[in-house]
């Protein structure tokens, strides 16, 4: 069945209003699934005039009932996981099961947010001079701009939903237009639960032109992204120009450090069930697996076997344990690092190349003998593919490691509790990972180190980027 989604504004769907639309695809068959409307610059005038009057409405309601309203949300979300979770499925590709895992942890990003509402406080401090005061006060920065991905439209919208509504401001989310669905879902939650209605705008279009439209926007006061590194430096210095705070969460390369010492088939288990989950196309996902020589034969014969064991199919099938690339981009650029490689001297141990020719599937790829110049070693994949790379010297491998811009997620596999803080210490990446997977779970803060990010999301400093500090000092 083909659908329509609009932009959503002011609690009501529409069209753009010069009508251009674009078709969404279904990545497991490259057929259409239905239009997404794109928004014009006329759309986005009405749009941000909207946001700022919808700031003053939401922000005069109790952060108490702010935490009431996310909560409310998010019992909606989760009493409707089955249906949302196909349209994620139809729209992104990811297996059922993983679908339903991303709305549930969507869920509990809003109700976190809703909890981290009710505890802002200000502050109290004596003055110096005898009977005055100074009040340190947190109020809402203002109108959002959202900038979101496709890989998990869900999930990373909800932690600025989360923390922008948190906070008390009005947010514009500009999601992928490849992904409309599962993000106007989640808005039409939150407007059910009772939030503002003018405070959240969900829109599509060109994403140059939105962006410089936002930020150039006097109205929005911050933006939020997450996405690659290339995209983020433009909109940091778009954003820097007009002095607008940024929150961003931007490309990882994840080195994985597997140490002689562990059970080399538990951590190739593990491992490969990380890399493979939402067929790669995670920022915190392992993508560059340093094995110690003394185990190397072992964890590479048991990761291939899982890699060539994977189920690869629709993602509505049940039986499913990886889906498809979600787009012709993705399957392309896999396709070329995988080719480059073996120009340059790799192995392919398992996969290697294309499934059928419907939809955008790529086999689970794992590759031996990779040289350092290979361009899979310096580009992010974000797709089915590992290089294994045998390792000997720990300061060596650690310069490996560090060695690249990005600095979002790490791993380490020790069981030697020295060695363990020894190379924990010496990870330049904000996220590490110790002998087991990454999620980001809404109760602990996660942001990027180098060029992978500035600020953080989640934890109790959740609603932080969407305050600004006000001092009063009281005589």
């Amino acid at each position: 069945m083909s659908s329509e989604f609009y932009l959503l504004v002011n609690g009501s769907s529409r069209p753009g209003s010069t009508g251009e639309s674009e078709p969404v695809l279904n990545p497991a068959t490259g057929e259409s699934i239905g239009r997404v409307a794109y928004a014009s610059a006329e759309d986005l005038d009405e749009i941000v005039a909207t946001a700022a009057r919808g700031i003053r409405e939401w922000r005069a309601v109790t952060p108490w009932e702010r935490g009431r309203t996310l909560k409310r949300a998010a019992d909606i979300l989760r009493a409707d996981v089955e249906a949302v979770a196909r349209s994620l499925t139809l729209e992104q590709g990811k297996p059922l099961g993983q679908a339903r895992i991303e709305v549930e942890r969507s869920a509990d990003f809003l109700e976190w947010g809703g909890e981290q509402a009710r505890r802002i406080a200000d502050r109290v401090v004596p003055g110096r001079v005898p009977g005055s005061r100074i009040e340190v006060q947190n109020h809402p920065i203002g109108v959002v701009a959202a900038f979101t991905p496709w890989n998990f439209p869900m999930a990373l919208a909800s932690k600025k939903f989360a923390g922008a509504l948190g906070a008390g401001c009005a947010i514009i989310c500009k999601p992928s237009q490849e992904t409309p669905a599962s993000v106007l879902a989640m808005a039409r939650a939150l407007l059910e639960a009772g939030v503002t209605p003018a405070a959240i705008a969900v829109i599509f279009g060109h994403a140059g032109p939105i962006s410089d439209h936002l930020i150039a926007a006097p109205e929005v006061a911050k933006v939020t992204f997450t996405g690659s590194i290339p995209i983020g430096k433009r909109l940091a210095a778009a954003a820097g120009a007009m002095i607008k705070p940024v929150t961003m969460e931007l490309g990882g390369h994840a080195p994985v450090i597997v140490c002689g010492d562990v059970d080399p088939e538990q951590a190739a288990d593990v491992l490969a069930r990380a890399k493979f989950t939402n067929a790669g196309q995670i920022c915190l996902c392992p993508s560059r697996f340093f094995v110690e020589e003394s185990i190397r034969e072992r964890f590479t014969a048991r990761f291939v076997a899982q890699a060539r064991a994977l189920r690869v199919g629709d993602g509505m099938d049940p039986a499913t344990q990886m889906g498809p690339l979600a787009n012709a981009r993705r399957l392309e650029a896999i396709t070329r690092l995988v080719e480059d490689a073996k120009e340059r001297g790799a192995s392919v141990l398992a996969g290697g190349e294309r499934v059928g020719n419907r939809g955008f599937f790529y086999a689970p790829t794992v590759l031996a003998d990779v040289p350092d110049e290979a361009a899979i070693l310096h580009e992010e994949p974000f797709g089915p593919v590992a290089p294994i790379l045998p390792f000997t010297d720990e300061t060596e491998v650690l310069e490996k490691a560090n060695g690249l811009e990005f600095g979002l997620a790490s791993y380490v596999f020790t069981n030697d509790a020295r060695r363990q803080r020894r190379l924990t210490d010496a990870l330049e990446y904000g996220v590490v990972g110790v002998n087991g997977p990454l999620t980001h779970y809404p109760e602990a803060a996660l942001g990027g180190w180098k060029e992978s990010g500035i600020d953080t999301e989640g934890g109790i400093e959740i609603l932080d980027p969407y305050h600004r500090i006000k001092h009063v000092n009281i005589y």
